[in-house]
């Protein structure tokens, strides 16, 4: 991308609209609420010709620095020192208010370009707040309405304007080129792309942090990132929006996802919540190997195996991070009982990694790090049909197939149909006939011979054909 732009104004005023509007995708959780939007939040943008980062921030509000507000403030601010170019969005329909004009004294003092943009333009009455916005000497006011996408056109004049020509028209085709055919292959061919391949340790991992609020989610990734990057604090439910970040371990590309903290189903009755939650398992579905993350202090809440078995639902990878060690007294003896109780309590996925953490020191994120490449490695795992054929005997013969109905079920042959996570199907007799008993059973062993601990497996039976089935008997 050429250059990078902050969108900032006051709560409600439509700026996550604009973000959205800007990346051609819902990115950002959008409500009439104010404040919605609390973490910056980075995004791919196109208008017309122009290609650039565009970053949505929390709305500016006048708060001390050790209060929510403040803390939002911050990353706001944050945003307008990482950006070339800010987009000053102020509520035409509604007209200006004090904040407006204390935080367009803050952005001519930040000495950077600044578009100033009169949004919800198209609303009866909106000439007034139109007019009013010259009043705050940032040049002349884009009219637009992010809702509709109107003045579109007369944003990308303004903005390429207040950036230059050259600084919005780079002459780098040949990495634009280079990264639409990655981005082809990558939607085109996906999961199947690596299908007959080995294990690509240099391949960008996706990875989601989940759990119940206040876990420590975001100061985990902060501590990874070795910087603030996203809003933390005391209060729970701090995260709204599901925040990607990138950062390099041991020279592989990360890119984290931070969730909302997800409660149980019936407590959560506010609309806002909702789509928080429903964008948390969006990550979850488009992440490769998922992090659940526990408070040590509690653990093993309903909530906590609730999430962990819709995870593995999913078919994603998932290790277990124990967060909070720091809190912990005797780590041997927590410990020993931890991990006791993630088998007992998981026993749908045996051997799942389970690393003691703290978010709040460092302790452990490189042990935790490991684990999520080695977990990965085996939701990729591909077996030859050799070896599972000449397995599938061996555990027949340990273990026969139950008769059901007085008639021997017959396992004929076993193929492993794709990776991530590991499928198999096996020609058999009555598909419909093998108790859960017995898939358990071929699961289990599965994950035992093969060293596939920790991943979800699955088995897909099939009926071999009859060519004689549909032919009548002669008499």
């Amino acid at each position: 991308m050429s250059f990078t732009v902050a969108i900032v104004g006051r709560p409600n005023v439509g700026k996550s609209t604009l973000f959205n509007r800007l990346v051609g995708k819902k990115l950002a959780l959008v409500d009439d609420t104010p404040g919605v939007t609390r973490d910056r939040r980075p995004g791919d943008a196109k208008l017309v010709d122009l290609r650039f980062t565009i970053i949505d921030t929390a709305g500016l509000e006048e708060a001390g620095a050790d209060t929510l507000e403040g803390r939002m403030r911050a990353q706001t601010e944050a945003a307008i020192d990482e950006a070339d170019l800010t987009l000053f969005v102020v509520d035409a329909k509604f007209g200006l208010t004090p904040l407006d004009k204390t935080f367009g004294e803050l952005l001519r003092r930040s000495g950077k370009p600044v578009v100033l943009v009169a949004n919800k333009s198209e609303a009866k009455g909106s000439d007034g707040g139109f007019y009013d916005a010259f009043t705050l000497g940032l040049g002349e006011p884009v009219p637009i309405s992010a809702e509709h996408g109107q003045g579109m056109i007369d944003l990308r004049d303004a903005i390429v304007e207040a950036i230059g020509e050259e600084r919005a028209f780079p002459d780098d085709g040949d990495d634009d080129e280079a990264i639409t055919d990655v981005d082809v292959r990558d939607s085109v061919l996906g999961d199947e792309a690596d299908d007959d391949a080995e294990y690509d340790e240099t391949k960008p991992l996706r990875v989601a942090i989940i759990g119940r609020p206040n876990a420590g989610k975001s100061t985990l990734i902060n501590r990874f990132l070795g910087e603030d990057r996203l809003l933390t604090g005391p209060e729970a439910g701090i995260t709204r929006d599901s925040i990607s970040v990138e950062w390099d371990w041991r020279g592989r590309t990360i890119k984290m996802f931070d969730t909302a903290g997800m409660r149980r189903k019936a407590r959560v009755t506010e609309k806002l919540e909702k789509l928080s939650v429903a964008d948390s398992l969006r990550s979850i579905r488009f992440a490769e190997t998922v992090v659940i993350v526990f408070d040590a202090t509690i653990p093993f809440e309903k909530q906590d195996l609730q999430l962990a078995d819709l995870v593995l639902r999913e078919g994603r990878a998932a290790v277990l991070a124990f967060n909070k060690w720091d809190l912990i007294e005797d780590p041997q003896a927590v410990l020993a009982e931890l991990r006791e109780k993630t088998e007992r309590l998981l026993p749908q996925a045996r051997g799942l990694r389970a690393v003691p953490i703290s978010g709040q020191t460092g302790y452990g994120l490189d042990k935790l790090m490991q684990e999520i490449v080695e977990t990965d490695r085996v939701w990729n795992k591909r077996i030859s049909t050799a070896r599972l054929n000449k397995w599938l005997e061996g555990t027949q013969v340990q273990h026969p197939p139950p008769a059901v109905s007085g008639r021997r079920l017959k396992l004929k042959y076993m193929t492993q149909v794709k990776a991530r996570p590991p499928a198999f199907m096996v020609s058999c007799t009555r598909p419909e006939a093998i108790p859960e008993s017995y898939i358990r059973y071929m699961i289990n062993g599965l994950r035992n011979d093969f060293q596939m601990p920790g991943v979800p497996i699955r088995i897909h039976f099939k009926a071999s054909d009859n060519p004689f089935e549909n032919r009548r008997k002669k008499r």
